[in-house]
């Protein structure tokens, strides 16, 4: 059959395509740390995948990469460069929400809050519901819960429900719980408590799955709104400096979103998604086997469970009650018999379970549920349990014992500091945001930020874990100054430790030799800073797989 002059030229084309290889090999110069831990060398090389090839000095780099022929292209980077951050427990979807909705993040009282409100509410429609997130009450100058009435004068008919910073309580105005139906004869859900006036009235204030009540008369986004909020999250994300985040609680619908962006080579960073355990999302992981998208920035192969509550809204389940509301120890979020049998089914379809956990009664709980896995299997799901925030000190031990990852948020301690030791006294401190008796007890540790619950920037949870100490530099000499860490563990727990958790420390974490070339540059370098300096650093540029992909 006689081949046409274009099928030829097509033919020699491909010929020659091949005899040049996949393309050139790249070489980087500058300040490069290999590892949280390492010295920096002068070079760092990876290939056309985006693989690292070699690094070390820069003659010994470049004599290697002529040997391989493949031709050199050449970065000279003006800063410092450091393995990728990943951010081992953050809420992608909640950050694209936040950025879209009313941010009410450090407003300091009342009058700040219904301020943002207007500003946000001049360009909605007429009876558009007003939407918020972020406040915490804590910040006020009272510390008291708000009210329905603190919003009804401003508002009394457009409807307005303000999510708290934690997710974990929400405030809604009278117009609000009329249309959702909320009176003083709608009872407290399993898990969740409507807050009540003397009366027995709702003052406006939900706990935790008492949310649903009004959540679910909220108006639905669009998938378009959706995935707007997603990409909003995302350039967020990799401009913070993030090269990877391990998405806490992803419904299947919202995998699809990430999936469609995937195909379209257009995440800018890895998403270790764990599947939403309240949705079908578990149901189909057990079905379908642990999801892997072909271009290796989209994986889901864990789930996201709920113990208790959280501290700042009192419903952390505790062992003794709140030192500051006698009576009171918190909420199952789920109860003890439900998460087992969730645990139990997880593990049985080779799912990593990633168990939210706050206060101590829940820690034990979620423990002594790992306890009854076989050790073996364990060893192979590598358990997470998720914030750790307040463990009873006889239990910090049986993270190691376990092999479960404590997965934490450094500037969750600077963030509650003003306070947690009014909710939980003096005594029960010991096991509270205790970094450094868990790493002293063997356990790894997997750090995050828990976005948009904090800010998504790791470079404050790299002060938080140093300093302990606030923006301001208080207290003097750091908050619980004993449960400090180093630099370079805080760093390996944004890198290696969070590789570590997300079953990727053979492809990330370090920029060693057949790893990918993830990386970020920064202006200087954060092992040479001390206090209030690290908070001086910024991000040039993040690159994934040897490709800049902030900024654009």
């Amino acid at each position: 059959m006689r081949r046409s002059p274009f099928l030829s030229c097509l033919l020699v084309a491909a010929s020659a395509l091949a005899q040049q290889g996949p393309g050139p090999d790249t070489l980087a110069l500058g300040r490069i740390h290999l590892r949280a831990d390492a010295e920096p060398v002068a070079a760092l090389a990876w290939d056309a995948q985006g693989r690292v090839i070699a690094a070390g000095a820069h003659a010994q780099v470049r004599a290697q990469l002529e040997q391989r022929g493949r031709g050199v292209r050449e970065h000279a980077f003006d800063g410092v460069v450091l393995p990728g951050l990943i951010d081992a427990h953050g809420h992608l979807l909640g950050l694209g929400s936040a950025l879209l909705q009313v941010d009410l993040v450090g407003s300091r009282d009342l009058k700040e809050i219904r301020a943002r409100l207007r500003t946000k509410a001049r360009a909605l429609a007429e009876g558009d519901w007003l939407i918020g997130r972020g406040w915490d009450q804590n910040d006020w100058p009272a510390q008291e819960f708000p009210s329905a009435a603190d919003l009804d004068r401003q508002f009394p008919e457009r409807p307005v429900w303000l999510t708290r910073i934690d997710g974990h309580a929400g405030w809604a105005n009278s117009a609000a719980m009329r249309v959702a139906g909320i009176d003083a004869t709608t009872p407290d859900p399993p898990g969740g408590r409507l807050l009540r006036d003397a009366a027995g009235k709702p003052t406006g204030v939900f706990v935790d799955t008492a949310m649903d009540l009004v959540q679910a008369r909220l108006p639905a986004h669009d998938r378009a709104w959706r995935r707007r909020a997603l990409v909003a999250a995302l350039h967020a994300a990799s401009a913070a400096g993030l090269t990877g985040v391990h998405d806490a609680g992803v419904s299947r619908a919202d995998l699809g979103l990430m999936r469609e962006l995937a195909d379209e080579g257009a995440l800018p960073l890895r998403i270790y998604a764990m599947a939403d355990g309240a949705s079908a999302a578990l149901d189909w992981l057990c079905k379908e086997g642990p999801y892997r998208h072909p271009g290796g920035r989209l994986q889901m192969r864990a789930v996201k469970l709920y113990a208790d509550g959280a501290l700042g809204s009192r419903g952390a389940a505790l062992l003794a009650d709140y030192a500051d509301d006698a009576g009171n120890r918190g909420l199952l979020v789920t109860s003890e018999a439900a998460l087992r049998a969730a645990i139990e089914r997880a593990a049985g379809c080779g799912v990593q379970p990633a168990v939210h956990a706050i206060g101590d009664r829940a820690n034990r709980i979620v423990l002594d549920a790992y306890a009854r896995l076989d050790r073996q299997q364990r060893m192979a799901l590598r358990p997470r349990i998720e914030h750790a925030q307040v463990v009873d000190p006889t239990d910090i031990p049986r993270f190691a014992e376990l092999g479960v990852i404590a997965s934490m948020q450094p500037t969750h301690a600077t963030s509650d500091m003003p306070w947690a030791q009014a909710r939980i006294g003096a005594e029960r401190l010991r096991g509270a945001y205790a970094w450094r008796r868990l790493l002293d007890s063997g356990a790894k540790l997997a750090l995050g930020s828990d976005f948009p619950v904090e800010r998504v920037e790791p470079v404050l949870g790299l002060y938080a874990a140093a300093t302990r100490q606030d923006a301001r530099g208080e207290p003097a000499d750091g908050w619980l100054p004993d449960q400090r860490m180093r630099l370079e563990e805080a760093l390996d727990g944004f890198t290696r430790g969070a590789a570590w958790a997300g079953f990727a420390e053979a492809e990330v974490g370090s920029l060693e030799v057949g790893k990918r070339a993830d990386f970020i540059v920064l202006t200087a370098d954060p092992r040479d800073l001390r206090g209030r300096a690290l908070l001086t650093l910024r991000v040039k540029s993040t690159w994934l797989d040897g490709e800049r992909v902030w900024p654009r």
